[in-house]
């Protein structure tokens, strides 16, 4: 069965370059980069993917997103090269690499909406990645609303990648997180309230069948059903100093259906526990397969991992080819198989 990867990450040399050209003080990236071999290495990457029948990829750039390394004056140039460079793969490489989700400078909203439209008249993308904040700004900001119109407006998925540094402290009493807990449990806290913020401030109501794929499953959110659905009905009993009463009145219908809106991939790291959950919370017209290659323990490992767990889930064939290939076909509007 064809097993179209939607959500991994790829390094084209053209943007480390330009990374490097704007932000320099990020030389750092380069020990990391350097030490995960499929990040850059296409023979390598080209190998690890021949283990697998009809396993095909749609990159998308790993972070730091263009936000996080330059201001809104050069952004656009990081994005520009990312896409460039991805688009470059896609089109040498199509019968590894079916498309790729373009990288959007959300600092600069009027050249994020520019590149959206290059990206996909010009280079072919197949939709845009964004991340869960805008260098700490949520997207709920009025100022970012615009992307999202656009994306509904050319009925275009969004890849939605959780981002979250040290900088924010696990403790009052502490100046950054330790143990990488930052990362651990933050950016599944990202995810989830990315989403929350999303249903929330009516934005999911005001473009009814956005399409979001957010990674890892969708963050806490699954797990948290209960705190999500019911423990929200009671928006506003714990708040003193803000009116929240017309929150939920404001929407046209339950709050925790809009959740299950959102899409999930299936990045959880080879959690089995964790794809039945996210499985059963989004259904399977709601999940799609991905890995998150090349950040694995052991190259590959991921890939080989959640194709085992997805082969042994207690599913139809039908839903299995839902998960695998015909939910991106969907979302994308292209066809893989």
């Amino acid at each position: 069965m064809l097993k179209v990867d939607i959500y991994n990450h790829f390094m084209p040399e053209v943007y480390w370059k330009k990374m490097m050209e704007i932000a320099p003080q990020y030389e750092n990236l380069g020990k990391r980069v350097r030490n995960i071999r499929m990040l850059t290495d296409l023979d390598f990457r080209f190998e690890v993917m021949d283990r697998h029948d009809e396993y095909v990829q749609v990159l998308t750039v790993n972070a730091p997103p263009p936000e996080a390394l330059a201001g809104p004056d050069r952004s656009p140039e990081l994005a520009i090269a990312a896409n460039d460079g991805l688009a470059e793969l896609c089109a040498k490489y199509p019968d590894r690499f079916v498309g790729f989700g373009a990288t959007m400078p959300m600092n600069n909203i009027d050249a994020a909406l520019d590149e959206i439209d290059r990206a996909v008249d010009d280079l072919g993308a197949l939709g845009a990645e964004i991340y869960t904040n805008v260098a700490g700004r949520p997207l709920d900001d009025p100022e970012f609303e615009p992307f999202f119109a656009r994306m509904h407006e050319r009925d275009l998925p969004i890849w939605v990648h959780p981002v979250r540094g040290d900088e924010m402290a696990d403790y009052a009493s502490e100046e950054k997180s330790r143990y990488e807990l930052w990362w651990a449990f933050g950016w599944p806290y990202e995810t989830s309230a990315f989403m929350a913020r999303m249903v929330l401030s009516g934005l999911m109501e005001r473009y009814p069948g956005l399409k979001m794929i957010t990674h890892h499953m969708g963050g806490m959110v699954p797990f948290f059903e209960g705190r999500v659905g019911p423990g929200l009905d009671q928006l506003g009993k714990r708040t003193s100093d803000e009116d929240y009463s017309g929150v939920l009145a404001g929407l046209s219908k339950p709050h925790l259906e809009y959740f299950k809106d959102f899409y999930a991939d299936t990045a959880v790291f080879g959690a089995v526990g964790a794809t039945k959950c996210g499985l059963e919370f989004f259904g399977a017209d709601h999940v799609v397969f991905a890995s998150d290659a090349p950040f694995d323990p052991v190259p590959g490992q991921y890939i080989a991992e959640t194709i085992k767990i997805i082969d042994e889930l207690d599913i139809t064939d039908e839903d299995r080819a839902k998960i695998y290939y015909k939910n991106a076909e969907r979302l994308t509007g292209r066809s893989f198989s």
